[in-house]
């Protein structure tokens, strides 16, 4: 049974930072890319994120590079996203996908989810 299970999740000023993990079990780790979503109310879902499986290549939507650095540690089946410089508009819930072989930009091309992880910068 695959899980992937989101932690990190909190209540943060604007400005501040968080840092995501996302634990994976039930899978061969090495062979899926994983990105990171995430859905505010109101609104659709948006990648935020996703490393590779093959090389670490790593992608960022535009409005998260320079802030978000996506990284996975293979030896403990765990994708990192550290979140430094905050907005209220990064409020929202984030979840981790993987996709097998390459970093896909729609939903539909990710196999398997987590549940999210709430992120709300507020002051």
């Amino acid at each position: 049974q695959v899980q992937l299970v989101e932690s990190g999740g909190d209540l943060v000023q604007p400005g501040g930072s968080l840092r995501l993990s996302c634990a994976a079990s039930g899978l061969s780790f090495d062979y899926y890319s994983i990105a990171w979503f995430r859905q505010a109310p109101g609104k659709e879902r948006e990648q935020v994120s996703c490393i590779s499986s093959n090389d670490g290549s790593t992608y960022y939507a535009d409005s998260m590079k320079g802030r978000f650095t996506i990284s996975r540690d293979n030896a403990k089946n765990t994708v990192y996203l550290q979140m430094n410089s905050l907005k209220p508009e990064d409020t929202a819930v984030y979840y981790c996908a993987a996709a097998a072989v390459f970093c896909g930009i729609a939903s539909r091309e990710y196999d398997y989810w987590g549940q999210g992880t709430q992120v709300t910068v507020s002051s």
